[in-house]
Order: C-alpha cells, then sequence, then structure tokens
C-alpha cells in the first residue's frame, strides 16, 4: 500500500471507530509494559512506539516517569486522540506523523515498541525499508519489542491481509543485527469478544 493510501485507510479507521472501537485496544497493554521492563529499561530510557497511534502504551510509561518518550503513527487522527486523552501531559511527549517505512530517525532509542504495525507489511520492500530504520533507530545493546499475529493468528485485520509469525521466523526476518532473546505467546480479547493469538518478540540489537 503507498503512503497516501495508508495514510488515508487509517485517518478513516480511527476517525470512524474511534479509540476503543479498533480490535488491538488496550485499556493497559500489560505484556508489553512487562517485556519492556524485562529488557532492563527504565524511566531514563528513551523509547519509540512504532504505529503507537492512540495506543495508552504512552500513559501507562509516562506515569511511571519515562521522559524520553515518541509515538509514532501515519494516522494523525489516532495521535491527536492520544494527545487529547493525555491533556497537558502531551506535550512531554515526540509525536511523528509518518509511515514508518519512509520514515528517516533523527536520533536513536533505547528501545523501540511495535505493537501490530509490522505484521501489515506484506510487500518484501516494505518489510526490508522497516528493517533499516530499525537498525538505525535502536542503540546497540537496545532492544526492539515487535509483536504481531502469531502464527494460528487472523489472516486479516482492519480489512487487510497481515503476515503471521512465530518468534523464530520474525527474527530471522529482521536479520543478523539483532538477536532473539525473549518471546511471549499471548491471546487477546477484542472490545467486542473475538480471541486473537499474538507473538511478542523481544530482540537486542547487536553491537558493543
Amino acid at each position: 500500500m503507498d503512503e497516501t493510501s495508508s495514510q488515508s485507510h487509517w485517518q478513516k479507521t480511527y476517525s470512524e471507530k474511534g479509540e476503543a472501537g479498533v480490535s488491538w485496544f488496550e485499556d493497559r497493554p500489560a505484556v508489553s509494559l512487562d517485556l519492556i521492563g524485562r529488557t532492563g529499561a527504565n524511566a531514563a530510557s528513551s523509547l519509540i512506539d512504532v504505529g503507537g497511534g492512540a495506543s495508552r502504551l504512552v500513559d501507562a510509561l509516562l506515569g511511571h516517569g519515562w521522559h524520553a518518550l515518541a509515538v509514532l503513527d501515519v494516522s494523525q487522527t489516532a495521535l491527536d486522540a492520544a494527545k487529547a486523552r493525555l491533556g497537558g501531559a502531551a506535550d512531554a511527549v515526540e509525536w511523528i506523523v509518518a509511515d514508518v517505512t519512509r520514515w528517516r530517525p533523527a536520533r536513536t532509542y533505547d528501545v523501540w515498541h511495535d505493537r501490530a504495525a509490522f505484521h501489515f507489511l506484506t510487500e518484501p520492500d516494505e518489510r526490508a525499508a522497516y528493517v533499516e530504520r530499525l537498525a538505525a533507530a535502536v542503540k546497540p545493546g537496545g532492544h526492539a519489542v515487535i509483536a504481531t499475529f502469531a502464527a494460528d493468528g487472523p489472516e486479516r485485520c482492519s480489512g487487510l491481509p497481515v503476515m503471521r509469525y512465530e518468534p523464530a521466523a520474525l527474527a530471522a526476518t529482521v536479520g543478523s543485527s539483532f538477536r532473539l532473546v525473549d518471546e511471549r505467546r499471548h491471546v487477546h480479547t477484542t472490545p467486542w469478544g473475538t480471541k486473537q493469538a499474538f507473538q511478542f518478540s523481544v530482540l537486542r540489537r547487536c553491537g558493543p
């Protein structure tokens, strides 16, 4: 999907359904928070939430004293919803409207978090572009926490086809710049009660 089509799709999705009307809504992203903590990251660490949209991960991290936070999403509508929810606290976050496969990181981060953005990249060139940005944005020794639908998860989401992974396959796709150090299977319940199988992979950026 080209950048214009992608942006239009996600703008429409968030405008029509709202924050809590999308399948991936979580009131508290417990698995993400646990895995981020298990990397050794803390409130002094920097983190970017890729495809974060209106996710409440940033709320939870701000509540734990994190201050070097960024949220990237192609949908301005989604980011505006998160900013409105946070009120004045939103000023402490860097908000980036961009397609991750075309974005150029201006800095590096200790943690890259992505819950269900990568699995929408169904073309090899899109995945290669994502991995290039991932490697450029994560500090050596830093971590990426990437969640996708598991191999037995849904084949589509929000009307779009997705790629499904197990942790080893995801690590192979990301390549040798990262090493798989942790993994978690999680069954997410959508706001309307449907069960969706996810895998969460934690990958450490190789280097000194």
